[in-house]
């Protein structure tokens, strides 16, 4: 099987890394140099998987152009953290919007490792014509990668992420920018803060298409976050706030056990 991978920031390059230990890899960079990484996509071809890696304002670009040169023997994922703007048109290849759950603070090649999806949940959103063996193929591959698929909807996904990536981003940023005039807040700001507001790191130009892009459902995201602080404030807070404990503990020792 041989795999393409267009972007080699940290999402493509810790793809190209780990893959590159198993099958025949082609990477496309603009920006990367070395073995096995061209600037063609002339050069994708004759790949079986292809991911496509660059950002969400530049996705639906290099999307059109893979379907000039390919066709429904190629299967093509994108990695964009929104999967209904990718899923409206339909393409030569046979395309299958994906979404990997994991990333770090930090960004580009330099920052990429083999490791980054191992125990990550990978979002699957195949289209209503998704072939079955294209599927599988894929899910072999993200499998490899460390991740385990899970299948959902390109609506719901981009809800879910919302809630959970997307307005957190948001308010990681807003929570940093309430002390920009507090100086004894800033001197104070300690480990909590740090680790709280550690999404402000994100990547700006990522965070900006998640915001313009993903816009109604953060806002949406925001309104229950609202109403869930005034329950909070409203309610027997050290009942509410033992059940809330008892919930994220659970919530991360089931995904550490699997």
């Amino acid at each position: 099987m041989k795999i393409g991978i267009v972007g080699l920031g940290l999402i493509g390059g810790s793809i190209f890394k780990k893959v590159s230990e198993k099958y025949d890899v082609i990477g496309v960079s603009r920006s990367v140099t070395g073995s096995n990484i061209t600037q063609s996509y002339e050069s994708l071809k004759n790949c079986d998987i292809i991911f496509v890696c660059v950002p969400m304002n530049k996705t639906l670009d290099v999307l059109d152009k893979l379907n000039s040169i390919l066709d429904k023997n190629t299967i093509v994922a994108d990695v964009c953290s929104l999967k209904e703007f990718v899923s409206e048109k339909r393409y030569n290849f046979t395309f299958i919007p994906s979404h990997p759950m994991a990333g770090t603070e930090n960004s580009g090649w330099a920052s990429s490792f083999p490791e980054l999806f191992q125990g990550a949940v990978w979002a699957v959103t195949p289209l209503e014509d998704t072939d079955e063996e294209a599927l599988k193929k894929l899910k072999e591959i993200i499998v490899f990668l460390g991740a385990e698929p899970l299948e959902t909807s390109p609506k719901e996904h981009d809800k879910a992420v919302a809630l959970i990536s997307h307005m957190p981003m948001l308010i990681a940023q807003a929570l940093c920018k309430n002390i920009e005039d507090n100086i004894l807040a800033q001197k104070l700001a300690s480990s909590g803060f740090r680790d709280t507001t550690r999404l402000a790191l994100s990547n700006i130009e990522m965070a900006v298409d998640m915001v313009n892009m993903n816009n109604k459902n953060i806002q949406t995201s925001l309104e229950l976050l609202k109403n869930s602080v005034n329950t909070l404030l409203k309610s027997n807070y050290q009942d509410e706030a033992e059940k809330i404990k008892a919930f994220r503990q659970e919530l991360y020792d089931s995904k550490a056990s699997r």
